[in-house]
């Protein structure tokens, strides 16, 4: 029989931990955790961390953060690092500390745009300088790579001076400042004009300082208007307008400068609370009337070029910055005025006489009507317009009093209205005849010495009165239509045109009603008056004196006498007279003449 051995005593807990790790105790194993914990870094999700390469693939870039694993970044979001190399660090963002395969998951691009919007928001907070990347133009202004965030350079804070091809920009580097942010559209404003203003504000304030008038300064033309260009004096603007740029009359201030042009300028005036400076160019010349030839005196022959046309009269440039009025009244003998523009047009070459000079005022009148002789100094012009002759013209104008008949140019006549017609009282002109029509008149009154000419027209045929004054005797009847009416008389048409006249009494009717105007009835002279051309008349006599006829005491003298007693009163017409039938046709003519 065998003999029995003793075993020491033994540990059965350390004989089940099997492994890595086995043969620690519990406090043993707290402790080496704990050195293991405070090999790590603290490593958050949605964060971005510094990152070191240690590997390197074809497809992936393996980074160490410091966590308990490396995370894997594609090496398509390293392409702008071509020469990465293992040790180089890098920042990246924490997508996921753990994916379902327990992968660490990084991101270097996204890690950049924080970074960007990061830098970017600082730049903006800090007044910072950056320098950027213009990447291509759009509308009203260039694309700047900025971190690689897109933002917009506008064109009026490209340069201090207007830009007009932003092409020369792209593709080139420039500082630019953040001037805003809006992180609803991820919009970014940058400006490189206020880089060039701060380096300027210092030499624009010298240039102020030293600022004088009558200084002569060097600039460029940055603007132009129509009313002038402004121009860069190295800092500061001043405005040289167009007036001030020549001593000659242009219409716009390209005809002689250009943009970015180097120009000599003197100093006019300036304003130093508003900062504003008057320049001139002209200024730098010597004035051309100081060059105007002595031989030009009152009387004097100059040829020239219109250079305005006003309502008043027409400026004509001699030489450039000599210039002459020709006033409208000095460009025909005609004295009825018209338009300059019915004479003269800009960019016309006349000749003219000069009728005023005064040198120091720069001032110079001129004549155009001058250089032909004046009609009215013509010596057969006595004998042309002699009392009686005839002649026909053209009506000019009219007014009240009459009408004005230009017979030639520069010979004007009146014709009275009162001198119009024989037989119609004419209120107005306008209700005879209209401007621009011509009229037949005959010469009344000539006085050369104060170029006056009286005409008539109605003096072109006898004085129908004359006659009428044996037709329209008192008491004769005659047929009459009334035109019209007012608070006292009625005015009415006789025979052949004529009017008369009838008090309101006197148009009652017979039935005791009251004739009205369109009406024609019978009419009695009552009064006729050749010298005030007035016939007055009455309709009521007509009726009222057949009445008297018919009382019982003379209607048996009549009976006994003849038919005759029962006869009307004899009616007289003008047509009714062989002797006047010429004068019937004559009249007609005239009237439908005058309509």
């Amino acid at each position: 029989m065998s003999k029995t051995q003793t075993l020491p005593d033994f540990d059965w807990d350390k004989a089940d931990n099997r492994g890595f790790g086995s043969g620690y105790s519990a406090a043993e194993r707290d402790r080496l955790a704990e050195l293991y914990d405070n090999t790590l870094a603290q490593v958050n999700e949605k964060e971005v961390v510094i990152g070191t390469v240690v590997g390197i693939t074809d497809r992936e870039i393996i980074l160490n953060i410091g966590f308990k694993s490396d995370g894997l970044v594609p090496a398509s979001e390293f392409r702008d690092l071509p020469d990465m190399k293992i040790g180089d660090e890098v920042e990246v963002y924490v997508e996921n500390q753990e994916d379902p395969n327990g992968q660490l998951v990084l991101s270097r691009k996204k890690a950049k745009v924080i970074t960007a919007w990061q830098k970017i928001q600082r730049a903006l907070d800090e007044d910072l300088v950056i320098e950027g990347f213009v990447k291509r133009r759009t509308k009203g202004g260039l694309i700047v790579d900025i971190y690689s965030i897109e933002a917009f350079l506008p064109g009026s804070q490209i340069d201090v001076k207007p830009i007009r091809d932003f092409d020369v920009f792209v593709g080139k580097k420039m500082e630019v400042k953040v001037v805003k942010i809006n992180y609803a559209n991820d919009n970014v404003v940058v400006s490189h004009k206020v880089l060039i203003e701060k380096d300027l504000e210092a030499q624009r304030q010298q240039i102020l300082n030293n600022l004088q008038k009558g200084q002569v300064l060097e600039g460029v033309i940055k603007n132009m208007t129509n009313f002038g260009v402004f121009i860069d004096l190295g800092g500061v603007d001043g405005l040289l307008h167009i007036t001030d740029i020549s001593w000659g009359r242009i219409s716009h201030p390209s005809e002689l400068l250009h943009l970015d042009q180097k120009v000599n300028v003197v100093v006019l005036d300036f304003d130093e609370d508003k900062k504003r400076i008057s320049l001139g160019m002209k200024q730098l010349q010597s004035h051309p009337w100081d060059s105007l030839q002595e031989n030009i005196q009152i009387g004097s022959k100059v040829k020239g070029r219109i250079v305005n046309v006003a309502d008043y009269g027409a400026f004509l440039e001699i030489m450039p910055g000599v210039e002459g009025l020709i006033h409208v009244s000095e460009m025909s003998w005609s004295q009825h005025l018209r338009n300059p523009q019915d004479f003269l047009k800009v960019g016309d070459e006349v000749e003219a006489v000069v009728l005023t000079l005064d040198r120091n005022d720069r001032k110079m009148s001129l004549g155009i009507k001058q250089l032909t002789a004046d009609p009215w100094s013509r010596p057969e012009l006595v004998e042309k317009y002699a009392i009686g002759t005839k002649h026909k013209g053209v009506v000019r104008n009219l007014t009240n009093f009459g009408l004005f008949l230009e017979l030639e140019e520069g010979i004007d006549g009146l014709v009275h209205v009162s001198d119009l017609s024989w037989t119609k009282k004419i209120k107005h002109p306008s209700d005879f005849i209209k401007v621009g029509e011509e009229l037949e008149v005959i010469v009344l009154e000539l006085d050369v010495e104060n170029r006056r000419l009286a005409l008539g027209h109605k003096q072109l045929e006898e004085n129908p009165w004359d006659t009428f004054e044996t037709v329209f005797t008192p008491g004769s009847v005659h047929r009459c239509t009334i035109l019209s009416k007012n608070d006292k008389v009625a005015t009415l048409e006789l025979p052949y045109g004529i009017e008369g006249f009838a008090a309101l009494k006197n148009l009652q009717k017979e039935d005791g009603t009251w004739a009205d105007v369109g009406e024609t009835v019978d009419f009695k002279v009552l009064e006729f008056s050749k010298e005030e051309k007035r016939i007055m008349l009455s309709h009521s006599k007509t009726w009222q004196e057949k009445g008297e006829d018919r009382k019982p005491e003379k209607r048996q003298a009549t009976v006994a006498k003849a038919p005759t007693s029962s006869k009307e009163p004899e009616r007289a017409t003008l047509g009714d007279l062989d002797a006047l039938a010429a004068l019937k046709e004559q009249m007609e003519g005239r009237s439908s003449k005058g309509e």
